[in-house]
């Protein structure tokens, strides 16, 4: 039985991809991504001719969260006719803010046919602490990388 909270919520991801244009594929995707401030975003898969410029209903709300200042989130729901999971480009955008990001695949008949942790659908994943120690990250989640001036390792630290 789903959780009587989560209904609305379903629903409105399942709103979001009424929005899509999916000229090419005909696949309906939409998505409800919550900030762990409770700020709800929704997004929906948007195609195009050139395959890889279209953007999926995850990133989509995504983008638009952390467009408007967002970094933390605790809830993706995903609808799609048939209950599909999100893609790897999904799966890795969404991990870079929200590795312990509760995700939940719904489909036509709004059941949750997925339930679990986004870890589980990205084992192993790929993230900021994956990178480097000489690596640093600022507030707005900018690097900074310690470099080498090249002409002073190409003449020995500056030395004729």
């Amino acid at each position: 039985m789903t959780d009587p909270n989560l209904v609305p919520l379903i629903r409105r991801a399942r709103e979001a991809s009424t929005h899509a244009y999916i000229p090419y594929s005909g696949y309906r995707v939409g998505a409800l991504l919550r900030a762990a401030d409770g700020t709800l975003f929704a997004g929906c898969n948007v195609e195009n001719a050139a395959y890889p410029a279209t953007i999926c209903a995850e990133r989509t709300a995504l983008v638009k969260a952390v467009s408007e200042g967002y970094r933390t989130f605790d809830l993706l729901i995903v609808y799609t006719p048939n209950g599909g999971s999100p893609c790897g480009i999904c799966r890795q955008m969404l991990y870079e803010f929200a590795p312990d990001l509760r995700v939940l695949l719904v489909d036509d008949r709004e059941a949750i046919v997925y339930d679990g942790a986004l870890t589980d659908l990205l084992p192993r994943g790929f993230g900021p602490a994956s990178l480097p120690d000489n690596r640093s990250q600022g507030e707005d989640g900018a690097r900074t990388v310690d470099t080498v001036d090249s002409t002073k390792k190409r003449r020995g630290n500056g030395r004729r």
